[in-house]
């Protein structure tokens, strides 16, 4: 456990707030910090921080437990906020775009990161921290997947004879040039602009 700055400063729906306030009164905090890609359109951002953070939605499990649950943008909140609302989620969404290196040091930042925290008072403290495979805790895709027979059909599984073969794209969590998940919003006809 390590302590943080418990006043470092996050944008949020109502300007700038502290990681305190992000809390929202509860003892925990699971957040997950969405990469961003300053000046690229909505096809453009991060296809595995779609994939994850869209998994996310019934939060009222984790509230019964004292725990919330926050997206910590790396992006500017203005722009990344209307991408949450594009994809349709109505997660707390706070841009960490300057706070992410207080939070995150010199960690990698690429898979994004998920980190928790717990509050002691007006005291902060992180409590883990996982990115890449361990990211796989945030989704059911990859575990209904794998109770299927044919599994999630990647290129790094083995494909015995007369099965199918794994998907041919390269990246499972893009198709035809935008995260997968946005598919279904562009088709009933959502706008994407990020613009102001």
């Amino acid at each position: 456990m390590v302590e943080v700055d418990a006043t470092v400063t996050l944008i949020g729906e109502k300007g700038p707030v502290t990681l305190l306030d992000v809390f929202e009164g509860r003892e925990q905090l699971i957040a997950y910090f969405h990469m961003w890609h300053v000046g690229h359109s909505a096809a453009e951002q991060c296809e595995g921080c779609t994939f994850f953070n869209g998994q996310v939605r019934e939060l009222s499990n984790l509230h019964s437990r004292d725990v919330t649950y926050a997206t910590l943008c790396q992006g500017p909140y203005d722009v990344s906020v209307r991408y949450r609302d594009f994809m349709g989620w109505d997660v707390p969404w706070y841009s960490a775009q300057d706070a992410a290196d207080a939070l995150l040091g010199d960690r990698q930042r690429s898979p994004a990161p998920l980190v928790c925290y717990l509050r002691h008072e007006d005291r902060v403290f992180e409590t883990y921290w996982t990115s890449g495979r361990g990211l796989e805790a945030m989704d059911n895709t990859y575990g209904l997947l794998d109770m299927t027979a044919y599994g999630r059909r990647e290129a790094w599984q083995d494909t015995p004879a007369g099965w199918p073969p794994p998907r041919s794209d390269a990246n499972p969590f893009r198709t035809n040039g935008r995260p997968i998940a946005q598919w279904p919003r562009v088709d009933a006809g959502r706008s994407d602009d990020l613009s102001t």
